[in-house]
């Protein structure tokens, strides 16, 4: 049984990568065709479409009454970011950063992390709550529209390269509703096999989220990471790294709490936004050193990862923290 619910999960995760990657494309051309400039689409991009397949996972998951599963892959996703993205792509070639960009959306990540601290300390997220959330991230994409136009002009190239995609209105279209379907239906697989292997282990919901879910999902960002990094695109490894975070944390669940009151998970407070608020604190010498995150640096980075991984695994057993 537990084989099959796995076999249902990669598939799910097949349609989710394909539907990202579709929906990036689709977003860019069409972005481009109502008259932005590549550079403008490249900062739309910066987090916002490459969460979709989260944002797929955590709307099914309240569809069929899964809000801690959902509540687990947007904190987890953002874990998984941090400490598994980034270290890896940072192991594959040192990530030399140039955009001051990253600045703004390490603040973003930061404020985002302590505000989902404070609103939690009661057990719930209310509907006001999560209309700050979602207010914070509109107001973090408009800083990144105007700060975008001061940096420097090697930078501004690499956004609008990443953005490049073709234009055509029937191609762009057609991306969209490819995306739409394989977005759908990798959520539905996603959510329903991995509500099935969990009850298999005797895993929580949120645990679910937090780690097969967040990990599987992140696994095609890894690899285009690991690319990007191999190129010399440092920058745009860490805009999309810290750009998703701030999405999962502002937007994700933040429009997740106006759809309905959320009830938090006693560990989701102690335990996981913590940790998030680690990572984010880890990275804070790196950005303000040399502008580099070496292999060593990614090294910590997976260690750290690895440690958190198996504080998880450890505490399925004592689920009373």
């Amino acid at each position: 049984m537990i084989a099959i619910a796995i076999a249902w999960f990669l598939l799910g995760l097949l349609l989710l990568a394909l539907g990202g990657d579709s929906i990036v494309k689709a977003v860019s051309g069409l972005a481009q065709r109502l008259g932005a400039s590549p550079f403008t689409a490249g900062l739309l991009l910066l987090g916002v479409t490459t969460s979709l397949p989260e944002l797929a996972v955590n709307a099914r998951a309240l569809a069929v009454g899964q809000p801690e599963l959902a509540l687990g892959n947007a904190v987890g996703s953002s874990i998984v970011n941090l400490g598994l993205t980034l270290a890896l792509a940072a192991v594959a070639a040192p990530l030399l950063l140039r955009a001051r960009l990253q600045t703004l959306l390490w603040w973003s990540l930061l404020a985002a992390a302590v505000l989902l601290i404070l609103f939690g300390l009661d057990g719930r997220l209310a509907r006001w709550e999560g209309g700050v959330l979602v207010a914070g991230f509109i107001v973090v994409q408009v800083l990144l529209l105007r700060r975008g136009r001061n940096e420097r002009t090697d930078v501004q190239a690499a956004i609008a390269e990443s953005a490049l995609s073709r234009t055509s209105l029937p191609l762009n279209v057609l991306r969209l509703l490819i995306a739409a379907l394989a977005l759908y239906w990798g959520a539905r697989l996603v959510v329903g096999a991995a509500a099935d292997v969990g009850a298999a282990l005797g895993w929580t919901p949120l645990l679910v989220g937090l780690l097969p879910v967040a990990i599987g999902t992140a696994l095609p960002e890894v690899a285009s990471a690991i690319a990007a990094a191999r190129r010399g695109h440092g920058d745009m490894v860490m805009g999309h790294v810290l750009g998703s975070s701030v999405v999962n944390l502002l937007l994700v669940i933040g429009a997740m709490a106006m759809l309905q009151p959320l009830a938090l998970p006693a560990s989701f407070v102690r335990l996981e936004l913590p940790a998030l608020l680690a990572f984010a604190l880890v990275l804070y010498p790196m950005l303000r050193g040399d502008l580099k995150i070496s292999r060593g640096e990614g090294v910590i980075l997976l260690v750290a990862f690895g440690g958190w991984l198996a504080l998880e695994l450890l505490l399925v057993t004592a689920p009373a923290l």
